[in-house]
């Protein structure tokens, strides 16, 4: 059944991320200090830098030698040659360029732009640039993270690492489950009926995405420096299987 009601606590005064901190003892540290105490049933959703930060998935763009195909696709898109080659390094496919904007999928599955490498909220030498890259296997993370604050707190909790990214056919970009462990991560309403009794067909609920974009309208995207937030009340049905469930085939994809 869905949820009646829905709370949603941004966690204050979180630390900056640095390569190899623990991530969960970090996020014991923060309950206590926001005097929160972690419940059956609970979500935690936490912004994908923060855990790409504590796996060190920095890349200085001096050590980049831009290939032939980066430079072209730069030269198209008005990007850094040495950024496309880490684009196209984490990328299976580009499926859409132009001036600006480089949309690829990502090796992960994960239709994004620019494999969802930025600059945004790292620490930034003008001399000497680095981006941060999504993390090797964000389901993997989630699940780790997910079992390393078991054994902080004694209670298992549901997790998601969100990302954020725009759409084919909306303007502004939402958050998304990048990586999750715990839940099922899209609830099939295929076969139940709706208030009119009428059978839904083709009914299925992105409901880790759905909790994401709104634990992303508290993270923000600036200077908010709230890069963790407690979902409480969502009704979720347990699983191992993580997020691909989210990733739509691409013989269904219209858009591509």
């Amino acid at each position: 059944m869905p949820s009646r009601a829905l709370q949603l606590l941004a966690l204050a005064d979180f630390p900056l991320i640095e390569p190899g901190d623990d991530l969960a003892a970090l996020v014991a540290d923060a309950l206590r200090a926001n005097a929160l105490t972690l419940e059956s049933g609970d979500v935690l959703v936490l912004a994908q830098k923060i855990v790409s930060k504590a796996e060190g998935r920095y890349v200085r763009l001096a050590d980049v030698q831009p290939g032939v195909e980066a430079i072209a696709l730069a030269e198209s898109c008005d990007k850094d040659p040495r950024q496309m080659e880490l684009v196209l390094r984490e990328s299976k496919a580009v499926v859409r360029s132009r001036p600006g904007v480089v949309i690829v999928e990502h090796r992960l599955g994960v239709v994004h732009a620019n494999a969802g490498i930025d600059r945004s909220n790292i620490p930034c030498d003008d001399d000497d640039p680095q981006v941060l890259l999504l993390p090797e296997n964000p389901d993997q993370s989630a699940a780790n993270l997910r079992a390393a604050l078991c054994e902080h707190t004694g209670v298992e909790v549901n997790i998601i690492i969100n990302d954020s990214a725009g759409r084919a056919w909306r303007n502004g970009t939402v958050g998304f489950a990048l990586g999750s462990a715990g839940f099922e991560v899209v609830e099939n309403r295929i076969g139940d009926r709706d208030m009119f009794g009428r059978i839904l067909e083709i009914t299925e609920i992105a409901v880790a995405d759905e909790l994401a974009a709104a634990a992303s309208y508290l993270m923000g995207q600036a200077d908010e420096a709230t890069p963790i937030v407690l979902v409480r009340g969502a009704n979720l049905r347990p699983s191992s299987a993580g997020s691909r469930a989210l990733l739509r085939d691409r013989a269904k994809d219209m858009f591509r």
